[in-house]
């Protein structure tokens, strides 16, 4: 299996062409990582005979400066990215080699949609983690591929709050159950209401109910999505369906929202898993994609990565200094 140090190898060796060429020609030419990366997903292409499209962020890497959330979670733009990506691409099968924090389920919800209209087989391959609502994306699977070293994580919403502290990402049933918590105390002794103004003044109107929907959204979704897509033709489907989307969304039994499931957990549960490692030919190349991906984020400023096998690709670039604006004549 070519290692990190091996792809990277590739790439300073692409550097390393390109420097020989004239610069009327070098110019022309992909980016070394694009190039390493591009022929890594053609291999697999080959492998498989499934289009293969690659959905990855810059997200679980140390950056020297702070990356804004909607350039490396899944977004509403995310869909233009894949319409892009799916143009001229035969509906039927797809691989997606997913690699996310998670985002807004309202954008998963339309990526779902739209990608369930062209293709009828989906295969989520998670080479490193897909949280949070990749995890309801992975859902929507007819049969996810992970590795030993794989995770997916819990689906319980988070609301963003603006506090008195700043800008926080708060659990929504987190919110619900300090509430309750703070009906229970200020009943049982009314003289700590004075204690919990200060925190309760913070939820503002509507608050509670916008988490209760939130955490029943997620669930209706993944319920929905495992029932008609990897559970179709099991006459458990619905109680299966209902099972894993209620466990997922369990803020109580996982109690932060950045814990990991693995493999082996995925399975007990009860998703249609299928481990990278049973083809050695064909985990080489999904890990080969992946760790040219991560160098790509690590050697230029791209942050977001919508890619397929034919070399088609949206790809964000976010730097923290602003580019250069042209001069208005006067």
């Amino acid at each position: 299996m070519p290692t990190w140090g091996e792809i990277l190898r590739k790439i300073e060796e692409e550097f390393q062409k390109l420097t020989k060429l004239p610069p009327e020609e070098r110019i022309k030419q992909p980016h070394p990582c694009d190039a390493v990366r591009r022929k890594y997903l053609v291999k697999l292409y080959q492998k498989t005979g499934r289009n293969v499209i690659l959905y990855a962020t810059k997200w679980s890497q140390p950056s020297p400066y702070p990356i804004p959330p909607g350039f490396v979670q899944i977004h509403e733009e995310d869909v233009h990215g894949f319409m892009e990506v799916i143009h001229g691409l035969e509906e039927g099968e797809l691989d997606l080699i997913l690699h996310n924090p998670g985002g807004d389920p309202g954008a998963t919800e339309a990526l779902i949609s739209y990608l369930r209209k062209k293709f009828e087989n989906i295969r989520v391959i998670i080479p490193q983690a897909a949280m949070s609502a990749a995890t309801m994306l992975a859902c929507a699977a007819n049969k996810i591929v992970m590795g030993k070293h794989s995770s997916l994580g819990p689906i319980d919403p988070q609301l963003i709050l603006q506090t008195s502290l700043g800008w926080r990402s708060v659990p929504a049933e987190a919110i619900l159950e300090q509430f309750r918590l703070a009906q229970d105390e200020c009943l049982k002794e009314p003289g700590k209401t004075r204690s919990w103004l200060p925190i309760l003044q913070q939820y503002g109107p509507a608050l509670l109910i916008e988490a209760k929907n939130a955490i029943d959204l997620s669930q209706e979704l993944v319920h929905k999505w495992l029932r008609e897509y990897m559970f179709k033709g099991d006459k458990n489907a619905e109680e299966k369906a209902k099972e894993i989307a209620n466990f997922l969304s369990n803020y109580q039994y996982f109690k932060s929202h950045s814990r990991h499931i693995n493999v082996d957990q995925a399975k007990e549960l009860g998703l249609y898993i299928e481990e990278l490692e049973k083809d050695q030919e064909f985990q080489d190349l999904v890990l080969s994609v992946f760790h040219a991906t991560m160098l790509t984020f690590d050697r230029t400023p791209s942050v977001k990565i919508i890619e397929n096998h034919q070399g088609r690709a949206f790809i964000k670039r976010y730097s923290p200094t602003p580019l250069p604006q042209p001069q208005q004549k006067s």
